[in-house]
């Protein structure tokens, strides 16, 4: 059976996914950023309300995905703080100078994280090279990637997606995800043939999950 990840930008969407059935939430914060690493308390006090998998975004800033030393320490900081807080996992992805996956970096962190999954973020939709970025994301031991198919949405990468799942042989997890929604969910999953799915689940434009999305998004 198909499950859905719901993207979370603050505790209040988090409580409504969990709330209306989702399997796993990815907790970040910067909305307007697409995505950064959330306040430590935020994270120990949603963890103390919901039950299902926490997986907790790793990313210092919005913009590229390429870090300097002193971000990349940061992010290893972050890392090992919000670990303590008993999350089932975390999301990142680091790319270098050359829009490559950095093979070293993220392993790094990987290893740090264990024995908690990672999912490799959509930073490798900006990633060069479809199969190629999709070998050096298993090689770093990421069990999950969160993509749009290396396009702008899932809509338009839904071909991409289909070819990644069925390159992956079951080695990583292809987690569909970057306009996704309860109006094109069915399609793409006929398509593409992946069992996890990700949305924000925010229909109005606000900040928040809607609750009738996310028991929507659920039932297909």
């Amino acid at each position: 059976m198909s499950k859905i990840e719901i993207a979370c930008f603050n505790p209040e969407s988090a409580i409504i996914a969990f709330e209306n059935g989702a399997d796993r939430i990815e907790l970040c914060d910067g909305l307007s950023e697409g995505g950064t690493t959330p306040d430590f308390e935020v994270t120990r006090q949603l963890r103390e309300k919901i039950n299902i998998p926490l997986f907790v975004m790793i990313r210092p800033r919005g913009g590229d995905f390429t870090y300097s030393e002193t971000e990349f320490e940061q992010m290893k900081e972050d890392l090992i703080r919000l670990k303590s807080l008993n999350v089932d996992g975390f999301v990142f992805g680091i790319l270098d100078e050359n829009d490559e996956v950095n093979v070293e970096q993220n392993k790094a962190l990987v290893e740090l994280a264990s024995p908690l999954f990672c999912t490799f973020h959509r930073a490798f939709d900006r990633a060069r090279g479809l199969e190629e970025s999709l070998e050096k994301v298993i090689d770093c031991g990421f069990r999950t990637i969160l993509t749009s198919g290396q396009k702008p949405n899932v809509s338009e990468g839904k071909e991409n997606l289909k070819k990644l799942v069925e390159l992956s042989g079951g080695r990583i997890e292809i987690l569909v995800g970057g306009g996704l929604r309860s109006s094109n969910i069915e399609e793409i999953r006929s398509v593409t043939q992946a069992g996890y799915f990700h949305s924000s689940a925010i229909t109005d434009g606000g900040a928040f999950a809607n609750p009738d999305e996310v028991v929507a998004l659920k039932s297909k």
